[in-house]
């Protein structure tokens, strides 16, 4: 009998020491899963972080190239055209000072000046114009862009449909030139590569955001293809939305145009 009792309480124990051996195996089970799912995750908010770092990293690089682009353009403009106008009206002018100069040949370098003059200060506004369009300076994003759309219809390539549903205020111009500047952008993509001939644009607004919505009925191209999005174009459209604190989104189907909508605040 107490043999039988021994052995009874030998097995309980037994029991007793594998059920605590399988809870402790499993505590260290779940500690190690734990461990790893930690790991795991934090590997993945390296990752995530180092693919924004990256994706800043390619936006400021895009500012920086637009930027040098822009400085290149204006000082080519302002090397060939407004200086080389104005050496000619130097030449012209030290040209009135030469002895015997009959009266017609004075009238003649007179008007040359004149013309000149009259053209590196309309090429010298554009140049301007093209920096900070001053009716967007003066009356705000509104009139900028109905300024923009019949610049742009005046080419008679390409019919724009604007409408604007929303309010800007001139307070927020230099926020606004960002948008001006990718409705730009937008239309030059599409009048030059997308072969458009109809471009929609819309302004609406929504909780105290402002949204854009923008078409076109150009030739589109296949989103599956990343190289159709990393062009210099979009990565200064991308650069210039993230400074706007907004979002982007971007459908094309080939011979479908495109449809672009961002927003801002």
């Amino acid at each position: 009998m107490v043999e039988e009792l021994l052995s009874e309480e030998n097995r309980l124990v037994l029991i007793v020491a594998l059920g605590v051996f399988l809870i402790l195996f499993m505590a260290l089970l779940l500690i190690l899963f734990f461990k790893l799912s930690q790991r795991k995750i934090i590997q993945k908010e390296l990752e995530k972080k180092d693919l924004e770092i990256q994706y800043q990293k390619e936006l400021l690089s895009a500012v920086i190239i637009t930027q040098e682009e822009e400085r290149k353009r204006i000082a080519q403009d302002l090397h060939d055209d407004i200086s080389s106008k104005l050496n000619i009206v130097s030449l012209n002018s030290h040209l009135l000072t030469a002895p015997n100069l009959t009266a017609n040949e004075v009238i003649e370098i007179t008007a040359n000046i004149i013309d000149l003059t009259h053209k590196a200060l309309d090429n010298s506004r554009k140049i301007a114009h093209g920096l900070l369009p001053p009716v967007l300076d003066k009356f705000g994003l509104h009139a900028g862009v109905e300024e923009l759309c019949m610049e742009f219809n005046s080419s008679k390539a390409v019919n724009i449909d604007y409408q604007n549903k929303t309010t800007f205020a001139i307070s927020d111009n230099d926020k606004h030139l960002h948008v001006f500047r990718i409705l730009q952008e937008l239309m030059n993509n599409s009048l030059r590569h997308g072969k458009a001939t109809v471009i929609s644009i819309l302004f609406e607004e929504e909780n105290g955001i402002k949204n854009c919505h923008y078409t076109d009925n150009g030739i589109g191209f296949e989103m599956k293809n990343n190289e159709n999005q990393k062009g210099l174009g979009m990565k200064n459209i991308e650069s210039r939305i993230a400074f706007l604190n907004g979002k982007l989104t971007l459908e094309s189907v080939l011979n479908k145009g495109i449809s672009v909508v961002f927003n801002f605040k």
